[in-house]
């Protein structure tokens, strides 16, 4: 079975992408086979697997991202299904798809699940400088979930009126754009200075969770990050 529909990934346009405004971002439908997608929603990890991360302080005043998580490590137990989904995302295809879509070969990628449950949000925020972007693929559909309890990934314009380093709510940005969550679609996009996007806080009934598989796309460029680590800790001597 394969689980990245190729096709679908080459028809991805990566000058549109990168044109795309206030930054780089796709939400496109079925890039997942039909039957590849099945297959992994049947088998996603157990809900047991995962660790509460809820009240974890973050940065610039913004609101903890309460879910529960598990990251990817060679050696998990997955079904055969994820296992083999994630040779095929660290494999050449997919890797070549992320190099014409981002316009660098200098990444590496890494894996984690979300799962979210009531009344819990991701607080508008740009990621990390060492993260060039993400790809969200979001694994609920209408057999479990309902598009009024929310889970949208929201990509917000500030208008280049807020610092990266700041807390601003979601009314407080001149534009919102709603993704769509249900179903086979996914959210890739590129890390700029003003890349800011969330999720606004969840109306499910209990037991219910708004469930994603992210990859995170990391900058590889070692002496780069090496002086961002040796300015970092004069900064704090400082």
């Amino acid at each position: 079975m394969r689980y990245l529909d190729l096709e679908a990934l080459e028809r991805m346009d990566a000058r549109a992408f990168q044109r795309q405004q206030p930054y780089p971002w796709a939400n496109p439908a079925g890039l997942l086979t039909a039957e590849g997608y099945a297959a992994l929603r049947d088998s996603l990890p157990p809900v047991e697997s995962f660790t509460a991360v809820f009240g974890k302080a973050r940065r610039h005043g913004q609101q903890s991202h309460d879910r529960l998580a598990l990251e990817y490590s060679p050696g998990l137990a997955l079904s055969p299904h994820w296992q083999a989904f994630v040779d095929e995302l660290s494999g050449p295809h997919y890797r070549q798809f992320m190099t014409r879509m981002l316009g660098t070969r200098a990444f590496r990628l890494r894996f984690h699940w979300h799962y979210t449950p009531a009344r819990c949000s991701v607080s508008p925020h740009c990621d990390a400088r060492e993260k060039l972007g993400s790809h969200i693929f979001y694994f609920n559909t209408e057999d479990d979930w309902r598009a009024e309890w929310g889970g949208q990934t929201l990509v917000l314009d500030d208008g280049g009126r807020f610092d990266s380093r700041s807390a601003p709510a979601f009314e407080d940005f001149e534009r919102i754009i709603e993704s769509r969550a249900l179903g086979n679609y996914s959210l890739l996009f590129r890390r700029r200075g003003n890349s800011w996007h969330g999720v606004r806080e969840l109306s499910c009934p209990p037991g219910h969770y708004r469930k994603v598989f992210i990859v995170v796309i990391d900058e590889r460029q070692p002496l780069r990050q090496l002086s961002r680590r040796i300015k970092g800790l004069f900064g704090r001597a400082a």
